[in-house]
C-alpha cells in the first residue's frame, strides 16, 4: 500500500512511455493484492505480530545499505508510528476484527477525503468543485455501509468494529500524507525511499509491545508455527508491496506529472475486489456493491478533474 509523499523535482511533460504504462499497471496489481496478502497471513499471525514482522521485511537488509534520511530523528519516528501503528495495525486489526479484503481495498482509499479535510484545517488548503463534489459521494457511499447494520448485525463477512476500524486506518493515512507534506515543505531534499526505509524500523518494536500487552497468552509465540504461505504473504507485503511498489511509484511521479499518474490508483481497489472474490470467496452485499460505487465514483471525480465532474452534472 503507497504512502503519498510529494516529490520535490519537477515532473517532465513527455507522454507515458508503455514502459511507465506497464510499471504503473503492475504498481495497481501490487497494491490490489496488498490486501489478500494480509488476510493470508493473518491466519497464522496476529494483527501485531503481522506488523512487527512485515516492518522486519521491510527494513532489512536495505537499512544496511541505505543511508539515513536527511530529516530529524523526531521526524522519522512520527512517520514510522503514524503509518506502522496507526494506519497498518489498524488496518490488520479490522481485517481480524471482520472486514473482507475485497471491501478493505475500496475503504482505504478514503484516505484521499481525509486528506483533504485535515489538509483543509490544518493546512490551509483549498476545497476545489471536485473535491466537494467527491466528498459529497464519499458520504453517500459510507452512508450505504452503514445501512447494513441496522439492528446491530453484521453484513456478510463484515462487522461494524471493522468498518469502523478500516476507517480510522484509512483517516491515519490522511494524517500520515499532511506529516509528508510538512516534512517535503520542510526538507525539500530527502529522498524518499531512505524515508521509507528507516522509517520501518520505528513500528516494530510497538508492535512487539502490543502483542504482549493484548494477545492472548497462547498466542504469543504463534508465530513459530507459521505456515510458509503466511511468511511469504509478509515478505510480499514488506518488500514488494512496500519497497518495490513504491520505488516504482516514486519513479512514476518523478517522471511525469501527478495529474497523469494519480489516476492509476483507481485501478487498486478494483484489482482488490476482484481478487477478494475471486481468491478469497468473499461476498458483497448489495448495500456493499452501492457504497463502492460511491466512493470509485468519489475518487473518479477527485483524481480525474474536471473532465469527470462533467459526467456527473451533465
Amino acid at each position: 500500500m503507497k504512502a503519498s509523499i510529494s516529490l520535490g523535482a519537477p515532473a517532465s511533460s513527455a507522454p507515458i512511455t508503455g514502459g511507465d504504462l506497464f510499471a504503473a499497471l503492475c504498481v495497481v496489481v501490487i497494491w490490489g493484492m496488498n490486501f489478500v496478502a494480509m488476510k493470508v497471513a493473518l491466519h497464522d499471525f496476529t494483527p501485531f505480530q503481522l506488523g512487527a514482522i512485515r516492518y522486519v521485511f521491510a527494513a532489512l537488509p536495505l537499512v544496511l545499505f541505505i543511508k539515513r534520511p536527511q530529516l530529524p530523528v523526531s521526524w522519522l519516528i512520527c512517520y514510522g508510528f503514524v503509518q506502522g501503528v496507526g494506519q497498518f495495525g489498524l488496518l490488520f486489526v479490522a481485517l481480524e476484527s471482520g472486514m473482507t479484503a475485497a471491501l478493505a481495498s475500496v475503504l482505504m482509499q478514503t484516505q484521499l477525503f481525509f486528506t483533504t479535510i485535515l489538509g483543509a484545517v490544518l493546512l490551509h488548503e483549498r476545497i476545489g468543485s471536485s473535491l466537494r463534489v467527491g466528498l459529497a459521494l464519499a458520504a453517500a457511499g459510507l452512508a450505504c455501509f452503514a445501512f447494513n447494520f441496522f439492528g446491530g448485525k453484521a453484513a456478510g463477512d463484515v462487522t461494524l468494529l471493522g468498518l469502523t476500524l478500516n476507517l480510522c486506518a484509512a483517516a491515519m493515512w490522511g494524517v500520515l500524507n499532511i506529516i509528508t507534506r510538512k516534512a517535503q515543505h520542510a526538507f525539500p531534499s530527502y529522498d524518499a525511499l531512505q524515508l521509507v526505509v528507516w522509517a520501518s524500523l520505528v513500528p516494530i518494536v510497538p508492535f512487539i509491545a502490543l502483542g504482549l500487552l493484548f494477545d492472548p497468552p497462547a498466542s504469543r509465540w504463534q508465530w513459530m508455527h507459521a505456515g510458509s504461505g503466511a511468511w511469504v504473504s509478509a515478505a510480499y507485503l514488506g518488500w514488494i508491496a512496500t519497497i518495490l511498489a513504491y520505488t516504482t511509484w516514486t519513479g512514476l511521479f518523478k517522471r511525469h506529472p501527478a495529474n497523469r499518474v494519480a489516476p492509476f490508483s483507481l485501478g487498486v481497489p478494483l484489482v482488490g475486489l476482484v481478487a477478494g472474490i475471486g481468491l478469497l470467496g468473499e461476498t458483497i452485499t448489495p448495500w456493499q456493491w452501492a457504497g463502492i460505487g460511491f466512493v470509485v465514483a468519489a475518487l473518479a471525480t477527485v483524481l480525474l478533474g474536471r473532465g469527470a465532474l462533467r459526467i456527473f452534472i451533465r
